[in-house]
């Protein structure tokens, strides 16, 4: 069972934002967790996904960007987003000193944290995970979105639906076998972009959060078993 404790960062630019570290028992790692551009860090995707990471050891530190924070409709500018990620990532590693970092986050989330891996040293992050990246607007498919990826040193992990509107999977995938050892892509059978899959799947919505968390955490553990082997040799 995981402990919340509020927590709360500032952002260049003076603004501060609220934060939740939700730590289990036996954390073997952190996750800097972002949520999508319409709703904040308690939506229920957002909380229950912490719930389903905590079962699996991993820790998160949920964060509101500065507009959710101030209760404003439009989404920050993408260097006010980026600035929050790379700020969020130092709070977290000052909050739980000693794990290992990931770092990503629901949709819009996911996406301002990759920008910030391509345009800043994201100190400690070992890994990025993306629970739906939004590739294109809906329904408009296109790679712009994605363009900066090709410049993010790390490892990514794509987690997405066959239904999901915002990425089309006949550009997603090319797109993650060009980025080569770099990105893992791991499908979830009729999700669409807030995971919920359809009747005959026969699965839940819960059951697809778990397989979520699951494939994340031994993604995790695979890079940083690699990493740790670079480091010995």
């Amino acid at each position: 069972m995981a402990t919340g404790e509020q927590l709360r960062f500032g952002v260049d630019g003076g603004v501060e934002v609220s934060a939740l570290l939700s730590m289990p028992a036996k954390a073997r790692r952190l996750l800097v967790l972002a949520h999508g551009a319409g709703a904040g860090m308690h939506h229920p995707f957002m909380e229950m996904l912490a719930g389903e990471l905590a079962s699996v050891g991993v820790a998160t530190f949920r964060y509101q960007f500065p507009y959710m924070e101030e209760r404003r409709r439009i989404p920050d500018s993408p260097a006010v987003l980026t600035a929050a990620v790379v700020a969020a990532v130092r709070a977290a590693a000052e909050a739980a000193p000693g794990l290992p970092l990931l770092a990503g986050g629901k949709s819009m989330g996911g996406r301002m944290t990759s920008q910030a891996a391509a345009e800043h040293p994201l100190d400690g992050v070992r890994g990025l995970v993306f629970f739906g990246f939004p590739l294109h607007p809906p329904n408009r498919p296109g790679t712009k979105r994605a363009d900066h990826l090709a410049r993010v040193t790390m490892p990514m992990l794509f987690l997405q639906g066959t239904r999901d509107a915002l990425a089309d999977l006949k550009l997603l995938r090319p797109l993650c076998a060009k980025l080569g050892s770099r990105a893992t892509l791991h499908i979830i059978e009729t999700a669409d972009h807030s995971f919920h899959g359809l009747k005959r799947s026969g699965r839940s919505d819960a059951e697809v959060l778990r397989e979520l968390a699951e494939t994340a955490a031994s993604w995790a553990e695979g890079i940083e078993g690699i990493q740790s082997k670079i480091v010995l040799q």
